[in-house]
């Protein structure tokens, strides 16, 4: 059998900090994030994006180069740069490199838009294709990528297995119709039928279809056979909300768990935020402490106490009442049946309980058509769970499992069940109890964060009007 050859990538900066000492002889590559000259040699600070910290490489004016083209090399530029690894006798790093060669790669001319100094996150949105080279937007790719590894850990030690749903579907798990539609008929001059109507049966798939508001009505599919799933992948919602807190196209994950209730459902949410608050600030320690210090300075202690304290747990009566006596001069005043709104939220955990919060028991025509029905009358069990500072940031339910239950919600909703006929067999063949929840992956990284605006923690926003880059 042949022997695999030799694979030897180039460092990242990140491993010269951490796996090599001084006397060492390095290489590496990356953009140059400032220069300054000195009598004899210039000071070059590289960044690469493997960690928050750059590197700083002392350059001297002996090099071929150094004159025609280093001297020049400004912000943005990229290189190779090949030394020595020696202690820094600077402030504010411990290593740096004593330079023996320096390539450029590509020149970034005086008109980068990115030079030293500060930026606000408007502008760089119109810049959406350069900001990952910034300290913040940098570190949001960071924690982003450390999460969604993150959330596949999770999922696989308890049990889950990863399912795929479909990102083209017939469905709308949410019955709101904000759907985007998929279609290859000629916008211009669409078949008809006969009574004027769009004839769909002549589209791609013979019907209309859109794109995907969740995975959760396939996933269910999925628990009916291999009992835990989840789902992480693209979403997308045609709502016309110019909002900080939503896009267009978001990413959502949702695990779905047969037997599972809702106490079981709060529990494995509650385990899931625990985790992933935990995890951030194991692994991305340098990140969170530029948020900390230049974004939110409550952010580290919010996430401190979202990894180790347990979640207050109170139904949506009892949150209704507290809200009613809490003495606040809210803009939507609280009445029960209504939609609990960002204000309510941030009240119950910031000034009440003072800690992320799971409201449980909503009344049911606020929510889904297929949670499960209490035997009140007037709520289901689905559950919320608010943080401080976002609001909701995980939304799911005990899902109605009585075949004749669910369909009498939808014919209340007045929704086709002839489009859901597949999801009615889930109850009519071998039914179980079933449980899940949705937690969009962007709110979670405005938690982690502390950011302020949705669009600046995806790298490619889309939302009304937009859909650059």
């Amino acid at each position: 059998m042949t022997q695999p050859h030799s694979i030897r990538y180039p460092l990242r900066i990140k491993d010269v900090l951490t796996a090599k000492a001084p006397g060492d002889d390095v290489e590496v590559c990356g953009w140059v994030r400032s220069r300054r000259d000195g009598k004899g040699f210039s000071f070059f600070d590289i960044g690469d994006g493997s960690c928050f910290s750059g590197i700083q490489a002392v350059v001297p004016s002996t090099l071929g180069n150094y004159a025609a083209e280093l001297v020049h090399a400004g912000t943005g530029t990229s290189v190779r740069i090949r030394g020595t690894l020696v202690e820094s006798p600077g402030q504010g790093q411990k290593y740096e490199i004593a330079a023996a060669e320096v390539r450029v790669y590509g020149m970034a001319p005086p008109d980068y838009p990115l030079q030293k100094k500060a930026h606000s996150f408007e502008y760089l949105r119109e810049i959406t294709h350069l900001r990952p080279r910034t300290n913040a937007i940098g570190a949001v790719a960071r924690l982003r990528s450390s999460l969604s590894h993150a959330v596949h850990t999770f999922f696989g030690e308890r049990g889950f297995l990863y399912v795929h749903t479909p990102i083209i579907t017939a469905s709308d798990a949410e019955g709101a119709g904000e759907m985007f539609r998929v279609s290859t008929l000629d916008p211009e001059n669409p078949p008809r039928t006969s009574d004027g109507r769009v004839d769909y049966s002549r589209d791609f798939f013979g019907r209309q279809a859109s794109l995907t508001v969740s995975g959760q009505l396939e996933g269910e599919a999925y628990a009916m056979a291999m009992g835990r799933v989840y789902t992480f992948g693209p979403t997308f919602r045609a709502e016309n909300s110019n909002t900080a807190r939503h896009l267009a196209e978001f990413w959502m994950i949702e695990p779905e768990a047969a037997f599972f209730r809702l106490r079981d459902d709060m529990d494995l949410a509650e385990d899931f935020i625990h985790s992933l608050c935990a995890h951030a600030l194991e692994h991305n320690t340098d990140d969170l402490e530029f948020f900390n210090k230049r974004v939110s300075p409550v952010l580290i202690s919010n996430l401190e106490s979202a990894a180790g304290q347990e979640f207050e747990r109170v139904s949506y009566t009892e949150a209704v009442k507290l809200l009613s006596k809490s003495g606040e001069n809210f803009q939507y005043p609280v009445s029960w049946g209504m939609d609990l709104q960002s204000e309510h939220e941030r009240c119950l955990t910031e000034r009440i309980f003072k800690r992320p919060v799971i409201v449980y028991d909503y009344p049911k025509e606020i929510k889904a058509f297929y949670m499960r029905q209490n035997d009140d009358g007037k709520t289901v069990g689905a559950m919320d769970i608010l943080v401080p500072g976002i609001g909701e940031l995980v939304g799911g339910s005990e899902r109605e499992d009585r075949v004749d239950a669910l369909s009498a919600r939808m014919k209340e909703r007045g929704l086709d069940e002839a489009k859901y006929e597949w999801y009615l067999d889930l109850r009519k063949y071998g039914g179980a109890p079933h449980a899940g929840f949705g937690l969009g992956f962007e709110r979670l990284l405005l938690f982690v964060t502390g950011m302020q605006n949705i669009r600046d923690v995806i790298p490619f926003p889309r939302y009304p009007g937009n859909a650059g880059f």
